[in-house]
């Protein structure tokens, strides 16, 4: 097990590889254009792979054996003894990035090399150098400072990021119209953690598409902060390897949580 000081540097080093790698493809139409299909199915934008593509250079740089699942590659093995498993999602709103809004993150997960458990979660906005992070039994802190989620216990005051659209909109609609406010970031990894810090209630999803790479660091971010997260039944969320899961999810303050569950399953 990587020790809670040690993995934050670790992260830290791989988010630097990142961002230096993206920084000319921001807010361009070239980091849009699509290079291959991802591990999960879902098209790789150029950017995703020259973001990934530093990261792997770092971690294989570190020398030790360890896991990988990427949301583009899938699984990457380093080494014939893993000590611990990596969960990346090396850029999570890439038609933010591409476009210039700037809500786009990097999520890592570090577990255990069978990723049945999580002991510590990272996630930046590399727009902005907003750093989230937690360790298993040390909470969760914003840019150094610990969190907590909101207070907030009425669900009719509750502003919460939704995902529902398309075929699984009509999920949504009681829930649209029980709250007060409804917002959409577009980077999953971030939005777990505004529910964390309190800058959102909830996070809600129902379009049966979750990714374990987008959601593996900003679940243990959100528990560790005092929230909750299950799945749309209020079981635990669990979700296996890089590819799709069919499973919806709710993450929250942990207040009115039963509400939401409620009304999603209307």
């Amino acid at each position: 097990m990587i020790s809670f000081p040690e993995a934050l540097e670790f992260c830290d080093r791989l988010a630097d590889a990142a961002s230096k790698a993206i920084s000319e493809l921001v807010d361009t139409s070239e980091a849009f254009e699509t290079v291959y299909v991802g591990a999960d199915g879902t098209d790789t934008k150029l950017i995703d792979d020259v973001s990934e593509q530093a990261i792997l250079d770092v971690l294989r740089e570190d020398g030790r054996s360890m896991r990988i699942l990427t949301e583009e590659f899938g699984e990457v093995k380093l080494g014939e003894d893993p000590e611990f498993s990596i969960v990346l999602d090396p850029l999570d709103g890439t038609y933010n990035v591409a476009n210039g809004i700037p809500v786009y993150s990097i999520s890592i997960a570090i577990g255990e090399p069978d990723v049945s458990s999580f002991y510590f979660g990272y996630v930046r906005n590399l727009a902005n150098g907003d750093t989230f992070h937690a360790g298993l039994g040390n909470g969760a802190y914003f840019n150094g400072k610990k969190i907590t989620p909101s207070g907030n216990s009425v669900l009719h005051s509750f502003c919460v990021s939704l995902y529902g659209y398309r075929r699984h909109v009509e999920r949504t609609v009681s829930l649209c119209k029980a709250v007060r406010r409804i917002r959409i970031f577009g980077s999953v990894a971030l939005e777990l953690c505004y529910v964390a810090a309190g800058r959102t209630d909830a996070f809600v999803d129902v379009r049966g598409s979750l990714r374990l790479v987008d959601v593996a660091a900003g679940k243990l971010i959100i528990e560790e902060a005092g929230g909750k997260v299950t799945d749309g039944e209020g079981g635990p969320l669990k979700l296996k390897g890089s590819v799709i899961n069919p499973f919806y999810m709710v993450a929250s303050n942990g207040h009115a949580h039963s509400d939401i569950l409620k009304l999603i399953r209307r």
